[in-house]
């Protein structure tokens, strides 16, 4: 358990078994000198899967991806020097999007830097305001008061990483020399002193998970004007009057929930005990489990491009459930009808960037359909005949476009990149994991994805929104669980490449969907694409890239689909080991313009 070799040893078994028993299973390795003695001692560990992986970068992302399955912190280590700022894209994006992961960068010692010592640079306060907290640990030590500090640190870090919020903790180590587990004659008897009374039973006996909710401040009871307090929890008995029976509805935003279907259900609760309809985003597990929402909307940004339907659909509440969707139609109503809204979410981040008129209930969906539940509407002030009204509007709206929708698709044979969403929507195995990446899939998504039953989850990394680690936090996502997908363009694929290099140590499988359209397809939808040059080289940026070639390399199977009907038969059912990319090649021009086109045709037919 102990590895009483010398000094780095006993620190780092000693920092590694602590890990372990608050409750850590994976650490992710890259390889360095500096961080020797962590490394040997993950690896040491039979309870602690460490895994080696070359680049920091796509190190961390596919840490992410664990941590983002799990719920639960993954360590990644590096040497010192600028590995550990490689570590930074996947920092940022587990601080936005709330994924715990503890970070352990092995440094020079105090007395080697600031004098080009080589590999050394400053890593306090590496990754700026992102970590949920940040220490630098002492020097390893063989005082038994110095083990019992190292314990508690770790402790209080762990404890970081997931409350109040989840995120990330960054613990930069130095280590002196020797690093490798070799003889320290002059601190044997040290040594050899501490092995005979250590006891580690009861070193480490009140080392534990934490529980997995973290400690709730009493819910408080009063007046209106406490409701928008950050981080004030309360019962919002003084709210729900004000709800009932008022035209409103419920945006669904992206979500990325443990127990999606214990979080559609409550999103239902709500709906039903206010008679209102949900607008559910594409990257919301609500589309994938469209029975238990019946007043589901799904086309929301196609029915508010009809200007004069708009205005009618004007609702008097809107209530948020964490972040907005994507769709910059939605957006832009809410923002200019200048609606009131109650954002959901039990965290402390601000979720509104239209800076309206907003208050955030610092509480889950799940404890507010609690209380609704309990607290049900009076019969005689709940529904009327004008919220009745209001909602079949959005429910007639929503049948017509997705009726058009369904048409416009079955009738296109040939590969276009917006019909692939909506057959994707219809072709997984039920539960399916899928990894959508950003730029233009999450929009296909949000704009064509068909509600459904088969309970596929969406993951994503709409954090940041950055195309940085998309690979990576697909096989974290994908390993050791169900057959999983990844959906993903060109150039998000290319920039995290050097991903492929966890094939040999990734268990499961993932399916890549590649949409090669020779580019970046979303800037075809914006107005710079008028102006070439320098639309084609400098935005656009094609790369001209062999992908049969690049995946053989790496020992990746690679088919080149021509047909929808072939893409569902490879899509269901899925295998269950191994990687493979499924490629279809797009007209990146004509795709931008078929989808600016239908856009505006789906919308006009609604009267």
């Amino acid at each position: 358990m102990i590895d009483f070799r010398n000094t780095n040893t006993v620190w780092a078994s000693v920092l590694v078994e602590t890990l372990h028993h608050l409750g850590l299973t994976t650490a992710i390795i890259c390889p360095g000198s500096r961080s020797t003695p962590l490394a040997i001692a993950f690896a040491a560990h039979p309870k602690i899967a460490a895994i080696p992986v070359l680049d920091e970068r796509s190190a961390a992302f596919f840490a992410l991806g664990l941590a983002r399955q799990s719920n639960l912190p993954v360590a990644i280590v590096c040497t010192s020097g600028t590995a550990g700022a490689n570590f930074y894209p996947a920092v940022i994006e587990a601080r936005e999007s709330r994924v715990p992961l503890l970070v352990l960068t092995a440094d020079r010692p105090p007395e080697l830097r600031d004098c080009h010592a080589g590999q050394a640079i400053d890593q306090l306060k590496l990754y700026g305001h992102y970590p949920n907290w940040q220490a630098e640990l002492a020097a390893p030590s063989l005082d038994i008061a110095m083990l019992r500090y190292l314990r508690q640190t770790l402790i209080y870090g762990w404890q970081k990483t997931l409350f109040p919020v989840p995120g990330v903790v960054h613990l930069n180590v130095p280590l002196r020399d020797p690093l490798p587990p070799l003889p320290e004659p002059d601190r044997a008897l040290a040594i050899d002193r501490l092995r005979q009374t250590f006891d580690a039973e009861d070193f480490f006996a009140h080392c534990c998970p934490p529980s997995p909710q973290p400690p709730q401040p009493p819910l408080q009871r009063g007046g209106y004007g406490g409701v928008g307090t950050v981080g004030e929890r309360f019962i919002p008995e003084q709210i729900f009057p004000q709800w009932q029976g008022k035209p409103g509805i419920i945006i669904a935003g992206p979500a990325q929930p443990s127990e999606p279907e214990t979080y559609c259900q409550a999103i239902a609760q709500l709906a039903q005990t206010f008679d209102w309809p949900v607008l559910a985003e594409g990257l919301s597990p609500v589309r994938n489990y469209a029975a238990i929402n019946p007043d589901l909307i799904s086309t929301y940004d196609l029915i508010l491009r009809n200007q004069n339907l708009a205005e009618t659909l004007t609702p008097e509440i809107v209530v948020q459930i964490g972040e907005l969707p994507i769709s910059k139609q939605l957006r832009q109503w809410l923002e200019t009808q200048n609606i009131r809204r109650f954002v959901i979410d039990p965290s402390d981040h601000n979720l509104d960037p239209l800076h309206g008129p907003t208050i955030h209930l610092t509480i889950s969906v799940g404890q507010l359909a609690i209380a609704a539940a309990n607290n049900p509407p009076n019969p005689f002030n709940s529904v009327n005949s004008a919220q009745a009204e209001y909602r079949q509007k959005w429910a007639d709206a929503e049948s017509q476009v997705r009726e058009a929708i369904g048409q416009t698709f079955a009738s296109i044979n040939h590969i276009i990149e917006p019909k692939l969403a909506w057959v994707i929507s219809q072709s997984l195995p039920i539960g399916t994991p899928l990894f959508i990446a950003n730029s233009m899939p999450v929009r296909d998504v949000e704009y064509f994805w068909q509600p459904g039953n088969l309970q596929i989850r969406p993951f994503f990394n709409r954090g940041a929104n950055g195309i940085d680690g998309t690979l990576s936090t697909a096989l974290g996502i994908a390993h050791r669980q169900q057959p999983s997908v990844m959906l993903t363009g060109d150039l998000a694929l290319l920039h995290d490449t050097n991903g492929f290099l966890l094939c040999p140590k990734f268990q499961g499988h993932l399916t890549i969907i590649l949409i090669n359209n020779n580019g970046g397809g979303i800037f075809e939808m914006l107005p710079v694409a008028q102006f070439d040059p320098p639309f084609e080289e400098f935005f656009a940026t094609p790369q001209q890239v062999d992908f049969g070639q690049l995946f053989a390399s790496y020992g990746v199977e690679h088919q080149l689909i021509s047909s929808w009907e072939k893409l569902r038969q490879l899509l269901n059912p899925l295998p269950s080991q191994g990687i493979r990319v499924l490629e279809l090649r797009c007209d990146r021009k004509f795709d931008a313009q078929w989808r600016k086109q239908t856009l505006l045709n789906l919308a006009s037919i609604l009267s």
